[in-house]
């Protein structure tokens, strides 16, 4: 991985991926004790950030390959990038989801023509059933974070931070991401460390969930006892990539863990204070900033939120809890 295949991405990714601008409040400013800036990418096509890199790993297959189709295991927003940049490029798409998904990632990866497996994650092996299928049926198995196109497709988001930054007159400060298996996070780590070095990127994870922030610890990686359990689906992955790892462990600050429900309560401010509708894996950078501000450098920090696919119960229970 380098900086040359995330500006590569980027070329491809003019005219298809929304460039998502840096949002700021005085009132989260006011809670968090420094400068907070909200990169939304609830706002990018399919509703999160990961249809970056699905456009990146979709365009660049074969004929071939388009015409036998793909297939990727996700709780349902890379299922979404998934499933759209597939329509987009002419490719049938098979996602296998944990049946415990929220229903609105599973109805709208079907509504974007995918064909969808359910599973129980918590008893059976995701990675497993995509392996298989994917040899039965002569599919290419696009992984949501240990993919180096998939990876370089979500450090643009590093870019447009870096950027944005130099507009602001930022040049120095942390920027959490929530993270899961590691994609997300080792993208902006790489693309930051070329175009804007005096930023350091903070890992942010469940508790409960703290695969990667206990690997970055130990130097090695680490694996969480649980599969299900917290209400960040989107950021529940077993342990950090192989590909991912080595990139984070070079480039990324400690972790951060956050309480669920410290989450919730980010959701509520994002609304409040920016009109955002985050979902809760997605508001975990925000709520890191908000609410553990000792574990953060600076006079400003930088935080993305990195999906808004939320079920409407789960929404109107954080806004019922806490706006």
């Amino acid at each position: 991985m380098n900086i040359n295949e995330i500006r590569n991405a980027a070329q491809r990714a003019a005219g298809h991926v929304r460039r998502t601008p840096l949002l700021s409040s005085p009132f989260l400013d006011e809670i968090a004790g420094r400068r907070v800036f909200v990169k939304p990418e609830c706002l990018q096509h399919t509703g999160s950030f990961k249809f970056r890199g699905a456009h990146n790993a979709l365009s660049q297959l074969s004929a071939d390959q388009r015409e036998m189709g793909v297939i990727a295991y996700s709780s349902g927003n890379h299922a979404q990038g998934i499933a759209l940049a597939a329509r987009q490029n002419g490719a049938s798409a098979v996602i296998v989801m944990p049946a415990d998904a929220p229903r609105m990632k599973i109805d709208n990866t079907r509504a974007l023509g995918a064909e969808v497996v359910l599973y129980d994650r918590a008893t059976e092996d995701r990675d497993a059933i995509g392996t298989r299928i994917a040899d039965e049926r002569g599919l290419t198995l696009i992984k949501p974070f240990d993919n180096e196109a998939v990876i370089a497709g979500q450090g643009t988001v590093g870019l447009e931070i870096a950027n944005q930054a130099r507009e602001l007159g930022i040049s120095n400060a942390q920027v959490l991401v929530p993270c899961g298996g590691g994609g997300l996070t080792s993208g902006i780590a790489l693309a930051l460390d070329h175009e804007a070095p005096g930023m350091k990127v903070r890992p942010v994870e469940p508790a409960g969930f703290d695969d990667v922030t206990r690997s970055l610890i130990s130097g090695q990686i680490e694996e969480n006892a649980q599969r299900a359990g917290s209400i960040c689906d989107a950021i529940i992955t077993p342990s950090p990539g192989q590909i991912t790892f080595p990139i984070m462990q070079r480039l990324c600050g400690s972790g951060i863990v956050v309480p669920d429900e410290d989450c919730l309560r980010a959701m509520a401010a994002a609304f409040n204070r920016l009109k955002l509708v985050i979902e809760p894996g997605a508001a975990i950078a925000l709520a890191a900033a908000l609410y553990n501000p000792d574990q953060i450098k600076g006079d400003a920090v930088i935080v993305v939120a990195t999906g808004g696919n939320v079920d409407a119960p789960v929404f109107a229970d954080a806004l019922a809890r806490f706006a």
